[in-house]
């Protein structure tokens, strides 16, 4: 038991508490308690939302050629969490998607009716120009919204990408 504990540990960042009501709930099963453990930090991420967020950082990505770059503005709602290592990396991963995906929304609401209304596939057009619904860059197996979510449940504060901009030269 001690060993699926560490085990699930290191593949979610969850407190050992956590992990092991998880498993005890999951009766042993590594992937039910991966999916339980999951929906909890929905479900925290929906708790937090309606909090404010008046702390937090901005960072940036520069491509190695100086070229490319992107600024992002991350919140949250304690400095505390935004000194934090996990929240730190958060918003350097986040600047880095955004200088890689080039999105145009954070999210679907934000798209104007006139840009959808001429596009063909909006659930493609979607997930390639929303922040929020890009497939994560540094890991294909989840979006941006669900690599947010997991920080949420691990930060245990709600954490809102505010802004962000892509700079390219020449562009």
């Amino acid at each position: 038991m001690i060993e699926k504990i560490k085990e699930l540990r290191e593949l979610t960042s969850a407190g050992v508490k956590e992990c092991k009501k998880a498993l005890e709930e999951a009766e042993g099963d590594l992937d039910k308690a991966l999916k339980i453990l999951k929906e909890r930090g929905v479900q925290i991420s929906q708790k937090k939302k309606g909090r404010q967020t008046k702390e937090g950082v901005i960072d940036a990505y520069v491509h190695f050629g100086r070229n490319l770059g992107a600024l992002v503005e991350i919140n949250c709602e304690t400095d505390f969490v935004a000194r934090t290592e996990v929240f730190r990396n958060f918003a350097k991963d986040i600047a880095m998607q955004v200088a890689a995906a080039n999105p145009k929304y954070l999210t679907k609401e934000e798209i104007p009716q006139e840009v959808l209304e001429k596009v063909e596939d909006k659930d493609v057009f979607v997930r390639e120009n929303c922040l929020l619904s890009q497939i994560f860059v540094k890991d294909t197996s989840k979006t941006v919204e669900d690599y947010l979510k997991e920080v949420i449940s691990q930060t245990k504060e709600n954490i809102v990408i505010k802004r962000f901009v892509r700079f390219s030269l020449g562009e």
